[in-house]
């Protein structure tokens, strides 16, 4: 049973697709796909396990429906997600700005997130979803009690969790965002305590996504969010309809904040509660039960101790850069003697979600899919297993987020105009957005390759190694916070705070990278960096035209209209030259991307 179900976790998918639509002449060494007849739908004539050479659009066409499938699903699923969580983000852009209404719906947002995972939420991913592939393979019951005790156990400490924050939220106003006085910390309190209730439903989806992962049921928890985000999009439609542009904290009313507030709360819970009936359609029946005696979640409490480790320095970065950012835009505003647009946190948060957009999309459908199969590469004993699947998924996912990233660079400021500049947020809160956004753009690769080297750790069963580099990490990034408003005007506080925030992945990457390659004999570091400077090569006329393409469009007459035909004749200019000259160079990770969506069509 054991090596049925070993078998069946580590299905063929992306990472072999990819390998064989690498050159000759570079072989993966050690790589030994475990196949299942029954994985494999349309193997096709030219595809045969140990084959050699297979041609692109063939890999891609022949891909399995195992970890490729999941990952495309996700991927289509997540596009949808983002997509619409990033309107949903510029429709509350719309509804409050930039200024000092929008910076307190900001904070009161983040701190319902941000205490899930601070005492719950990061062990899920990082401890439980490794664990409960352990207990499926080695349980007589296929891991059934240990769900039912996670679920059980989980479930009542939300409960808890939740009523708590809910009571102390006048407290947790006061931690992090310290600087709001008057009726801005009123605002900020009654939105938090509206918001706070979703603590609870939080933690169902994160729950029921992580069960459903370890099922191979990777497609529920990248569209339900889509629900919440179509939710709170309403809600906040319904706000600026009843209050109009331009509300401040001194203008708008509990009544049109309870709108806002509890039409987001009300999305969040849909969205676990889509979650919870798709586990129940995936068989799962949960029986509360509390006997956790040999029950071996000791074992996932001490992994756990270390990952809280790394969970705390993690938010203590959010809670140092919540501060500045707030304290600056207060501080920018008082010295005006009127709200200061785009210098608070509001811009700030933003610019965050637009900036994690690609990563998202691409990195995390691949992210997630690896995670079970590099646990179960660890439970076979093929640690060099492990670092082809990191070493692929990263060249898989730079392969994409290279050109984006690059192109987040030229279009930051004249997209952010075409697409934030409406209602209340004014050009000049949308051209902030940019600024920051650019300074963000820099950072993708190195929050990718961080996000995937603690995937590795995780896989590997160590949550020790990643909670004591996250300590140098994070004291980096909190001291280049605290330290910016010493240094730098307050409205220009808030496009330094990027530095920092990429201070930790970058400091993190370097230490877990030290780290990993001695534990997995190497990281294939050599193929990793030639193929990210090639991919780097191969965007650089798609950059020269795009940066022209903004240039020229930038001397037009005009609000809108300019930033709008920038981004769509240099981004589409871009992506062909990109993949044009991708091609030439025969970057055989974009061919796989470019065969399989040929694959796809000639299906359809």
């Amino acid at each position: 049973m054991k090596e049925r179900e070993q078998r069946r976790i580590l299905m063929p998918g992306i990472i072999e697709a990819a390998e064989r639509a690498e050159p000759p002449g570079e072989p993966e060494p050690g790589l030994v796909a475990v196949r299942d007849p029954g994985d494999v739908a349309d193997p096709g004539p030219a595809v045969r396990p140990g084959s050699e050479g297979v041609e692109i659009g063939t890999a891609a066409q022949a891909a399995p429906p195992g970890v490729a499938h999941s990952s495309a699903v996700m991927a289509v699923g997540t596009a949808f997600s983002r997509l619409t969580g990033f309107l949903r983000t510029v429709v509350i852009g719309a509804a409050l700005g930039t200024a000092l209404l929008g910076d307190a719906y900001q904070a009161a947002e983040m701190i319902p997130y941000t205490v899930y995972e601070l005492l719950l939420g990061g062990l899920l991913a990082s401890v439980f979803v490794p664990f409960l592939v352990k207990r499926r393979m080695r349980d007589a019951d296929g891991g059934t009690a240990t769900e039912q005790r996670l679920l059980s156990v989980v479930l009542l400490a939300l409960a808890v969790l939740t009523a708590a924050a809910v009571l102390a939220a006048d407290q947790l106003i006061s931690l992090y965002a310290g600087g709001y006085t008057g009726r801005q910390r009123e605002v900020a309190v009654l939105l938090t305590r509206l918001l706070l209730p979703q603590i609870f439903f939080i933690g169902v989806s994160g729950l029921a996504s992580t069960m459903l992962n370890v099922r191979h049921r990777f497609g529920a928890p990248m569209w339900a969010p889509v629900a919440n985000n179509l939710i709170t999009m309403a809600a906040a439609l319904a706000f600026l309809w009843v209050a109009g542009r331009g509300r401040t904290p001194g203008t708008v009313t509990d009544g049109q904040l309870a709108l806002l507030g509890l039409g987001s709360a009300f999305g969040t819970a849909a969205q676990g509660v889509l979650l919870a009936w798709t586990l129940w359609s995936a068989g799962f029946r949960w029986r509360p039960r509390l006997d956790l005696r040999g029950s071996g979640f000791g074992e996932a409490v001490r992994t756990a101790a270390w990952m809280l480790l790394y969970i705390v320095v993690a938010q203590g970065g959010v809670l140092v850069t919540a501060n500045v950012a707030t304290r600056a835009g207060e501080r920018a505003s008082r010295a005006a003697g009127h709200p200061v647009t785009g210098s608070g946190l509001a811009v700030y948060k933003f610019a965050l979600v637009v900036f994690q957009l690609p990563y998202a999309i691409i990195a995390v459908s691949v992210i997630t899919a690896l995670l079970p199969r590099m646990s179960a590469h660890v439970a076979g004993g093929r640690r060099d297993l492990v670092r082809d699947d990191f070493s692929r998924g990263l060249r898989l996912a730079c392969a994409l987020l290279v050109p984006l990233s690059l192109g987040m660079l030229v279009f930051a400021i004249p997209g952010s105009v075409a697409l934030f500049a409406y209602g209340s947020m004014t050009p000049d809160g949308a051209r902030r957005i940019g600024v920051v956004l650019m300074v963000f753009a820099v950072m993708v690769l190195p929050f990718t390759l961080h996000q995937l080297l603690m995937r590795v750790f995780y896989a590997l069963g160590d949550t020790r190694t990643p909670g004591l580099i996250a300590v140098p990490a994070g004291i980096a990034q909190a001291a280049t916070a605290l330290a910016l408003p010493l240094f730098v005007p307050a409205r220009q506080v808030v496009i330094g705070l990027p530095v920092a925030y990429g201070l930790f992945y970058i400091v993190g990457a370097a230490g877990a990278s030290l780290v990993l390659r001695r534990r997995l004999g190497g990281m294939d570091g050599r193929r990793i960096l030639r193929t990210v400077t090639r991919l780097h090569v191969a965007a650089l006329p798609a950059l020269a035209f795009a940066a022209a393409v903004v240039w020229g469009f930038a001397r037009m007459p005009g609000e809108r209209l300019p930033d709008v035909l920038a981004v769509l004749v240099g981004g589409l200019g871009g992506g062909a030259l990109y993949l044009g000259t991708a091609r030439l160079m025969r970057v055989a990770e974009l061919g796989y991307f470019t065969g399989m969506a040929r694959a796809r069509l000639r299906r359809l």
